[in-house]
């Protein structure tokens, strides 16, 4: 019900379990790229039990860099892990600089293995669970641009016995973070072990990844695996491009991709045709890299160069906030319906409370409204990709108030953007008890300056110490292009 004009009473406008940072705001800072001699980087995690059991999922011993064991391989025996015809294969084109990380992921750090010094990162078959520090990172670094190349097994597949699997790792992974947890990739992957099979490839001519400059792909591999079930609701941009014999459509496809925020995401179902059959000495390891039967290089190289904007396709980022533009919505969780997720504040102000109305869904965001002396904040950190000429900023904002002033500002509600270190770079507009009004009004700026930076977008709203003013959110965007 819009047009509230009696105090608001934060008891009520609370929502159970939420604990957003309180007054503060939660900032990034923004690494510098390290200088590369190629410009497509990759990082292949080995912090996750990727070498636990017979798995072997490296592309050298040789960590993070693999060149210090052979600087000019020549063959996929130069470098050893069972991913390392893969990393050959990359190295081999002079258009890649690769690492691995053995290290917890981060993202706006100083590590050298820091995922904003990346293009591409690559989760060959985690087998232990992201910490929630993780989980911020890697989605955020998908968010600002990044590609992440999701690599699972099958259900049951602990090859470190403790409790958790490839599969549970991915899904909490989607389900369970900080930045989006409703279902931002379009799909969500399956509890199943198929034993074997070869999926066949959809046509479609135009695909980057089944049509690359690593050549056509027809066919993969399952030497025990899985699948995903694509939700287009969620994420129109998920295609499943391999599918399970007998399946089409949103059901089985063993190898997809999907978009979030300015990155690319790929997801293949099985480790085994990444496997190239060799490694470490007392492994049992699967050739499914050189499978007659398959074309599983051209897809895992193929894909390698999509997720990194090599491939110079629409539908992804190039980088995780580097590089060229391509059109998205930034802001996660922007019509607040996933509660207190992505946004930080004050406690209680992203709310679903019946005292006021959401423009649309059931959340919104609702500071002040006490009738006493009240300062609420609501942030978000956001990285605008440097190739972006349009930045356009855009909220739904709702004023009620009890203030009968129709010239004096007593209430106020200032829309900035802060650097990583919190200082102020510009104030976009200042609302107050004068702005009141019934409904929504949609307001718009202009952030194409700060494209290339790391940014927190912060809406602060001060109250008096008497009669409310209520500042009510909605329907939020950050649309670059």
């Amino acid at each position: 019900m819009l047009g509230l004009t009696g105090p608001r009473h934060r008891a009520g406008a609370l929502l159970a379990g939420l604990a957003l940072v309180t007054a503060g705001v939660a900032v990034q800072a923004t690494a510098t790229p390290a200088v590369a001699a190629t410009p497509h980087r990759v990082l292949f995690d080995d912090g996750h039990a990727e070498e636990a059991g017979n798995a072997d999922w490296i592309i050298s011993t040789s960590k993070p860099d693999p060149l210090a064991q052979d600087s000019s391989p020549s063959s996929e025996t130069d470098w050893t892990g069972a991913l390392s015809s893969w990393g050959v294969a990359l190295q081999k084109t002079g258009n890649y600089s690769l690492k691995t990380a053995t290290s917890a992921l981060t993202y706006g750090g100083t590590s050298a293995t820091d995922l904003s010094n990346f293009d591409t990162l690559v989760l060959p078959e985690p087998n232990t669970l992201f910490t929630t520090a993780e989980k911020t990172a890697i989605m955020t670094f998908v968010k600002n641009g990044g590609g992440l190349f999701m690599i699972s097994d099958h259900t049951g597949s602990d090859r470190n016995n403790d409790g958790e699997d490839a599969v549970e790792i991915l899904n909490d992974l989607m389900t369970n973070n900080s930045v989006d947890s409703a279902d931002p990739f379009g799909f969500s992957i399956d509890s199943l072990n198929i034993g074997s099979d070869y999926p066949s490839a959809i046509s479609d001519s135009t695909n980057p990844v089944l049509h690359g400059s690593f050549g056509t792909v027809t066919k993969s591999l399952i030497a025990n695996g899985t699948t995903v079930t694509l939700k287009p609701a969620d994420n129109s941009a998920v295609k499943g491009l391999v599918y399970r014999t007998g399946y089409s459509g949103n059901t089985g496809a063993f190898f997809a991709t999907s978009t979030f925020g300015s990155g690319r995401v790929a997801f293949w179902g099985d480790s085994s045709p990444v496997d190239d059959g060799t490694g470490q000495s007392g492994n049992t390891l699967y050739d499914g890299w050189n499978d007659s039967g398959a074309t599983n290089a051209a897809l895992a190289l193929n894909a390698t160069e999509w997720l990194s904007g090599a491939s110079g396709s629409s539908g992804g980022g190039t980088g995780g906030g580097s590089g060229t533009c391509t059109a998205a919505q930034l802001l996660g969780n922007n019509g607040f319906e996933s509660g207190s997720t992505t946004w930080t504040g004050t406690s209680g102000v992203i709310t679903n409370s019946g005292s006021q109305s959401a423009r649309t869904g059931s959340y919104y965001a609702w500071l002040d409204g006490y009738g006493k002396a009240t300062t609420d904040t609501l942030a978000q950190t956001v990285t605008i990709p440097s190739g972006c000429t349009t930045a356009a900023l855009s909220f739904y904002l709702h004023v009620d108030t009890a203030e009968t002033s129709t010239s004096t500002a007593y209430d106020t509600l200032k829309v900035q953007v802060l650097n990583s270190s919190g200082t102020v770079l510009g104030t976009l507009a200042t609302y107050s008890n004068l702005n009141a009004a019934s409904g929504y009004t949609q307001r718009s700026f202009s952030l194409a300056s700060y494209a290339g930076q790391t940014v927190t977008l912060k809406f602060t709203g001060t109250e008096g110490s008497t009669l409310q003013t209520s500042f009510v959110l909605d329907d939020t965007a950050l649309n670059v292009s």
